[in-house]
């Protein structure tokens, strides 16, 4: 019977829906978490009459046909981009990035990896890091002596220096754009990394045509819906109800045919 296997295939795709809106769920307070949202494909069908075959010696043709679909297969996971809400820290290492762009990060591999969690610190040399130590854009040092950092709407990174009435720049920030930035690869920490799906990154300084702004003392909050994402689970978790019930139901007929027997 093809009820029970076609089924099977919706238990498995609502199974991943549920652990897709889970994770959204439990990342609602990561910083600079995107939400993710499954997509899925029914599967091939069987023809049981071909559309368009002949159903005569004289030539005509059956207008529709018949088919029964296999059922169902998760075909992707997207990650939604839609900029989430800024929170002030007033941490004047704390970034975040208003608009479209990614912070790149020298991995301790040399690969560059990307983020949009812009809670940064310094390292015992004064480099500006992330919490794991990674430095921000190939690596920037503040001054020691610096009596104070500003980091400007373009990613100029100015230390206040005594004896000086100009801050001196002592690096930019720079932000990574890609033709396809939901063809990113997830790492886990944040972290992202370029794909052949995501192309490569196109750098630029903050606030430049199709580049975000960088605000300092502000952190990009997840972008979750906590009410969307209970109603999705909601709904995933009836259409896995009806699912098991459509196998109840198969089983029970098939049942009934071995009485008769």
């Amino acid at each position: 019977m093809r009820a029970l296997n076609i089924a099977a295939t919706g238990l498995q795709a609502q199974q991943t829906n549920v652990e897709v809106i889970s994770n959204n769920i439990a990342n609602m307070g990561t910083t600079g978490y995107k939400r993710r949202r499954a997509e899925f494909q029914d599967l091939i069908y069987q023809n049981l009459r071909r559309a368009g075959s002949q159903s005569s010696d004289q030539g005509t043709v059956l207008p529709s046909g018949a088919q029964i679909g296999l059922g169902v297969r998760t075909a992707a996971v997207y990650r939604i981009a839609e900029q989430g809400s800024l929170t002030q820290t007033e941490n004047r290492f704390d970034l975040a990035v208003r608009g479209n762009g990614y912070f790149p990060i020298t991995m301790p591999s040399g690969e560059t990896a990307y983020t949009r969690a812009g809670a940064f610190g310094l390292s015992p040399e004064g480099v500006i890091v992330t919490a794991d130590g990674f430095p921000v854009g190939g690596g920037i040092t503040v001054p020691a002596a610096a009596r104070d950092v500003t980091i400007n709407a373009a990613g100029e990174v100015l230390a206040k220096l005594d004896g000086q009435v100009q801050p001196q720049n002592v690096g930019q920030i720079q932000v990574a754009i890609f033709a396809n930035e939901g063809g990113l690869e997830a790492v886990g920490d944040n972290l992202f990394l370029a794909t052949p799906a995501s192309g490569q990154a196109q750098l630029g300084a903050p606030g430049a045509v199709g580049f975000g702004q960088v605000m300092q003392g502000f952190l990009e909050q997840s972008n979750v819906n906590v009410v969307q994402e209970i109603t999705n689970l909601i709904t995933a978790q009836r259409a896995y109800e009806m699912n098991s019930r459509v196998i109840t139901a198969g089983d029970e007929m098939m049942s009934t045919l071995t009485r008769m027997r």
